[in-house]
Order: structure tokens, then sequence, then C-alpha cells
């Protein structure tokens, strides 16, 4: 499954199969942020010393049945799904977007609030977004 084909089908998230193609799908979007593992492991939430999840993850491992981490990636696809609406073209700023200064955001950087501001910040980024392509 495709990043671009997940936005568009309902997900199980009991399922096994879901959420092992979710761990595969949010790995594949933070390389295409190109994020620090550093940074990989505190969107999820997870301890710096959880590096071996991250493969795992990326070789389809599910994800656990948590609602912290699934709505973390929930909001993450959510983010990635709104950049491929509003920057459909440009594939530099969608992958550049959560690492460039926003004034929207006091000057920070996407990623910055997310990682300050845990789920809060991740819906924030999510809803600004949202906002900015006339949802």
């Amino acid at each position: 499954m495709t990043l671009a084909h997940a936005m568009t089908v309902d997900i199980d998230l009991h399922s096994i199969e879901a959420r092992g193609a979710l761990a595969k799908m949010v790995i594949k979007l933070f390389n295409l942020w190109q994020l620090s593992t550093a940074d990989q492991l505190e969107l999820l939430g997870l301890s710096p010393k959880s590096r071996a999840l991250l493969a795992k993850y990326a070789r389809g491992e599910v994800l656990p049945e948590s609602r912290d981490v699934l709505d973390r990636v929930g909001l993450l696809l959510s983010i990635h799904k709104s950049l491929r609406l509003l920057y459909p073209y440009n594939t530099d700023i969608r992958h550049t977007w959560v690492n460039r200064r926003n004034t929207a955001f006091d000057n920070l950087t996407p990623l910055t609030v997310m990682k300050e501001q845990g789920i809060i910040g991740f819906a924030r980024v999510a809803r600004y977004l949202d906002y900015y392509r006339g949802r």
C-alpha cells in the first residue's frame, strides 16, 4: 500500500496487516522528510533507546495498538496528505516543509512544534494545513 493510496481507504487499526502497513508508511514518510533517527523516535513517542524499532517498522513489523502511537501516525499521514494536496507539483516543498520556519508557528518549524508540544503540536500543524487548504 502506498502513502497516497492509504489516504483514500478506511483502515482497520485493529488489524495486524494494517498496522504493519502503517509502520512502513510512516518510516517512508520520515525518509522523505529526511528526519534524523532521534526525530523519528521522538515523533513516535518512543525512547531514544528504541532505535532498533525503526528498522523493524521499516520492514513492516506492526505498530503497537496504542492510541498515542496510532494518533501520532494518523496525524503525520494527515499532514503528508495536506502537503500533497497543497503542493502537488513541488516535491521539494512537500518534503522540506516540516523543517522550514513558519510565521504561523512563531517562526518555529512545524517539526519543532510537534516535538515540543507533542500530540497537541501534531494537531496544531495538521489543523493549520487544513485551514490553509480551505477545509
